[in-house]
């Protein structure tokens, strides 16, 4: 069988249908033949199924299409999957915007109209904006054409964690930090905020992020209040302090508490349910916080969630946005 490159899809005619919609979910009906995409079309092709496009065989049709090569290395990794696919086209089907495929759960095929994945598919040089991804599978195509599946999603974050102090604590402010010389027990023990100097006992040293969240809650009194101590910190970080305290706030009302994620290369790792210190289990989610219009390389999120998965933690992406949120989960995935 043939088929006619029209308009950017491959038209084949009598029996296509029968042939590669109804038996094995390629393209979408027309009459008694089929219309494809050009991925589906040379997938064909490659398998031997379709014997050219407008004379063209498998290497003529990619050479003369080259852009669809880095998809159809995908396509060909979940076809071989044992994965129906559709391509992200107007009418075939839901929000096709910002995707290349959807992905039918093994036993079925487009015509059921149910949705395992949604793929979105870039190059491991192509830049991915934050903005864009949040609701797919990433598929990351390296120089090797090996593939990195990044689930991605927008997610809501919360804990059980409370505390709240019966009367503000005296700091004061050395340097980069503040320093609580009689604080009570409870602040540390389970409030988890700052960390002792000795033990658990004695002299209580603060960051500079959570010195300005509990003086602006009215948990801390230091001289020149939390504008002081903003302005310590932005003489070090400028915006991106701005940006920690808006998302170290957001947790915090959540009932997660955050704690530096320095040893990670994050800015945070969080704890859901904090009871006390004594009896702390492991973080939960490593956190790193960054504009909403950040542009991501590829490489830099395959990096994060390899680090994540490998101390057995979730990679989150606080995408702030003035002093709103957008949580973005990124996990590896095997389909």
């Amino acid at each position: 069988m043939e088929g006619t490159l029209v308009d950017g899809i491959v038209e084949v005619g009598a029996n296509g249908r029968e042939r590669f919609y109804d038996a094995r979910g390629y393209g979408r009906p027309r009459g008694d033949g089929v219309v494809l995409s050009r991925v589906e079309a040379a997938h064909l092709l490659y398998r031997g199924d379709l014997d050219a496009v407008d004379g063209s065989d498998f290497g003529a049709f990619l050479a003369a299409n080259d852009e669809i090569l880095v998809p159809f290395v995908v396509y060909k990794d979940l076809r071989d999957r044992g994965f129906y696919l559709s391509p992200a086209r107007n009418g075939w089907v839901e929000e096709p915007e910002g995707i290349d495929f959807v992905v039918h759960p093994r036993g079925t095929g487009p015509w059921d109209g149910e949705v395992e994945h949604r793929i979105r598919v870039v190059s491991e040089r192509t830049d991915v904006p934050a903005s864009s991804i949040g609701d797919a599978v990433v598929a990351v195509v390296d120089e090797e054409s090996e593939i990195t599946y990044l689930e991605t999603e927008s997610v809501e974050i919360s804990g059980s964690s409370s505390f709240s102090l019966d009367a503000p604590v005296d700091g004061t402010v050395l340097g980069d930090r503040v320093l609580c010389w009689d604080p009570p027990e409870a602040i540390y023990r389970r409030g988890f905020y700052g960390q002792p100097l000795s033990g658990e006992d004695g002299p209580l040293q603060l960051s500079l992020l959570e010195a300005v969240y509990l003086a602006e809650t009215g948990c801390l009194e230091v001289d020149g209040g939390a504008e002081r101590l903003r302005a310590r910190a932005r003489a070090d970080e400028a915006d991106r302090f701005d940006r920690r305290l808006v998302a170290y706030r957001e947790l915090r009302e959540r009932g997660v508490v955050p704690k530096t994620g320095l040893k990670f290369g994050t800015d945070f790792r969080t704890y859901e349910a904090v009871e006390d210190v004594s009896s702390l289990g492991h973080s939960e989610l490593l956190v790193r916080v960054v504009p909403v219009d950040r542009v991501f390389a590829p490489s830099e999120l395959a990096l994060d969630v390899r680090l994540a998965h490998g101390v057995r933690k979730r990679m989150v992406f606080a995408l702030v946005d003035g002093e709103r949120v957008r949580w973005l989960s990124v996990a590896r995935l095997t389909p």
